[in-house]
């Protein structure tokens, strides 16, 4: 069985003054696919307490895979790709390339996510919007992958031990 983070960046949802529709919907799923959440937490807009916590997570152990929901498009305080690319050792782009893609099909304004998706140490993370409707669309591109890229990062596929 795989562990994940789910991490939702919201001003308001950290302040308690919005619920977090994506950050559940996105637990949900998971555990549909026998994926539990180890980890879950909103936190604000911030760039650096963004970064820490992929980063204390990722380095952690406890987890496989972290998804993050909001903070991905063009507004000031959005800032998840920042802080996310900060603390990545590889990018994934076909992942979030895939996901703008199919979006556009549906809502020509998912082109303006700024989504990025790559890998920490053995743990895959990946930026899906804060609107509900689109991490529906996302995770249904993204949950396949999945199980292959933790398999691959643990060394179970590949040439590398």
């Amino acid at each position: 069985m795989y562990k994940a983070g789910v991490l939702t960046i919201s001003d308001k949802g950290s302040q308690g003054r919005r619920a977090d529709a994506s950050g559940e919907f996105i637990r949900d799923a998971l555990h549909k696919m026998d994926i539990s959440v180890a980890r879950y937490e909103i936190v604000a807009d911030e760039e650096a307490l963004i970064a820490s916590t992929l980063t204390l997570w990722a380095d952690s152990g406890e987890v496989d895979l972290i998804i993050t929901t909001g903070g991905t498009g063009i507004s000031p305080r959005d800032v998840t790709p920042e802080a996310t690319r900060s603390v990545l050792e590889k990018e994934l782009p076909g992942i979030v390339e895939l996901m703008r893609s199919s979006g556009y099909k549906k809502t020509p304004t998912a082109i303006l996510s700024r989504a990025v998706a790559g890998v920490r140490g053995k743990c895959l993370i990946a930026n899906l919007p804060g609107n509900p409707r689109a991490v529906e669309e996302y995770l249904i591109l993204l949950l396949p992958v999945v199980p292959h890229a933790i398999e691959t990062l643990q060394g179970r596929f590949g040439d590398h031990p």
